[in-house]
């Protein structure tokens, strides 16, 4: 046995190096854990610094490990630390280290008795298996990473809860999340039965699948969905998304419409093109992507459209992008992924912009509802026009960076119909085109009524540090910029 021991970690230790945004991420979870303890009774905002620091490291190693990128895998093959792998690190980092920005400029954290050491220690944790999800090539890593996430984010949800809305919110995210967690682990054990081996990019595992019936694979790839379908909310594993994200403290709700998808999006990348296209899998799971986008798209979208309060009404939005976010996967390849880099860190920069400004007007007025955002556009001018320039950015009209993302996906989509002829990229197509006419009605509900309907009565405005409408400021020049001048981010 020992010098088999002997040998194995020897090649745990060779594979550290690729590892080191990870091992950064866990010294800022030890120090922040221990700052949070012993020294911010004396200085308030260590925790947050750590935890800057630490996310602004980790982002850093990611770049440096552009330039060795190591696509066999390290940990005996569990995960892959290819170029892909680190650009969805480096785009982590960046929504986590937006979202402490947001904690740390929100009254409602500053004010609650837990504060926000522990919700930072929380988020690090988050963070490192949202890495590993971005990067994992083997099922037990998959699912390792899927609970480290999930365990936070139920922490998160539930880190204000002291209303009904919100603790409900926190019960129903933890309870569907916990029955999808256990569908997804007995999909991966069929796969292991099958196949004998848990690395779904090895040779024997695409050839156990292809030797198996058809029927339990799908069977398989189904649950395993679940599990997938419940981090990247889509149809028909969204039921838990409008109500989480309105009950869910407004930060916490823009963490959760952005990161995890980055990660689940680059898993279910990392998965479709290990597999040879000619397998039963890959055809097998595409249609599945197929149909599911297709679904998605138009229920978030129509969805949308009935709803009235500002956050539910993002979350189906949410919904209806996560669809779009599935046609750039679709049309993704292994070798160039700039289509779907591109559209995620748009996403993520619209996401995280439009729920920092809803945010910013919630504690300032107290409005909630598209009605009570009345008026609003003489009250609050700065940022109601900010609101409009991001709302007109998810729509994707010209010449904003969400028009580029959906311009390169349609693109990239309809370039692989022409190479493949599948029929089920022209109804994504079709789809797509028409749902994105459809966001425009309930995109420019906030618009309408902020700038063209006036108020009842003048809104009463509660005093705030102006950080968090600034970033967002800042947020909505990047979007716009970054239409203008795409080519500084795809190149």
């Amino acid at each position: 046995m020992l010098p088999d021991i002997t040998e194995k970690l020897d090649h745990i230790l060779s594979g550290l190096p690729a590892l080191t945004p990870e091992l950064v991420l866990i010294a800022a979870f030890i120090a922040s854990i221990l700052t949070g303890l012993f020294v911010d009774r004396l200085w308030r905002h260590s925790t947050f610094f750590i935890t800057v620091i630490g996310m602004a490291l980790s982002a850093l190693y990611s770049g440096f490990l552009l330039y060795e990128p190591n696509a066999d895998g390290v940990l005996f093959g569990m995960v892959a630390t290819d170029t892909f792998g680190q650009y969805m690190r480096i785009l982590i980092a960046l929504v986590c280290m937006l979202f402490v920005l947001f904690v740390n400029a929100s009254p409602d954290f500053k004010v609650h008795r837990k504060k926000t050491a522990d919700l930072y220690s929380i988020l690090i944790a988050v963070q490192i298996g949202l890495n590993l999800m971005a990067l994992a090539t083997n099922w037990l890593m998959t699912f390792v990473a899927i609970e480290m996430v999930s365990i936070g984010s139920y922490l998160m949800v539930g880190y204000l809860a002291k209303e009904a809305r919100q603790t409900e919110a926190a019960m129903k995210y933890v309870l569907f999340g916990a029955v999808c967690s256990a569908v997804m682990l007995y999909g991966m054990s069929l796969l292991y039965g099958l196949t004998g081996n848990l690395d779904y990019t090895s040779a024997q595992h695409i050839q156990g699948l292809n030797d198996a019936s058809p029927l339990l694979v799908t069977l398989a790839l189904l649950f395993v969905f679940t599990g997938i379908g419940f981090k990247l909310t889509f149809v028909p594993f969204h039921f838990w998304t409008p109500d989480v994200y309105q009950g869910a403290p407004t930060p916490v709700t823009a963490f959760l419409s952005t990161a995890p998808k980055i990660a689940g999006i680059a898993l279910l990348a990392h998965i479709l093109y290990a597999w040879p296209e000619d397998s039963f899998a890959y055809q097998n799971l595409r249609l599945m992507l197929v149909a599911a986008a297709a679904v998605t798209m138009l229920w978030g979208n129509l969805a949308a459209l009935r709803q009235t309060d500002v956050k539910r009404m993002m979350a189906y939005s949410s919904i209806g992008h996560t669809g779009f976010l599935m046609m750039a996967v679709l049309a993704y390849s292994a070798q160039d992924a700039t289509v779907l880099l591109y559209y995620l860190t748009v996403y993520s920069l619209m996401n995280m912009g439009v729920f920092m400004l809803t945010g910013y007007i919630e504690s300032r007025t107290g409005a909630v509802n598209v009605a009570q955002y009345h008026g609003l556009g003489k009250s609050m001018p700065l940022a109601l026009v900010c609101f409009t320039l991001i709302m007109i950015s998810l729509t994707g009209i010209p010449p904003t960076s969400g028009f580029v993302a959906k311009l390169l996906v349609f693109t990239a989509v309809f370039h692989d119909w022409q190479a493949t002829g599948e029929i089920g990229m022209v109804v994504l197509l079709i789809i797509g085109a028409l749902t994105t006419v459809i966001s425009l009605f309930f995109y420019f509900k906030i618009p309408l009524h902020a700038f063209l309907k006036a108020a009842e009565s003048e809104p009463e405005m509660k005093p705030l540090r102006y950080s968090i409408l600034w970033l967002a400021v800042l947020l909505t020049a990047v979007i716009w910029i970054l239409g203008i001048f795409p080519d500084w981010l795809v190149g």
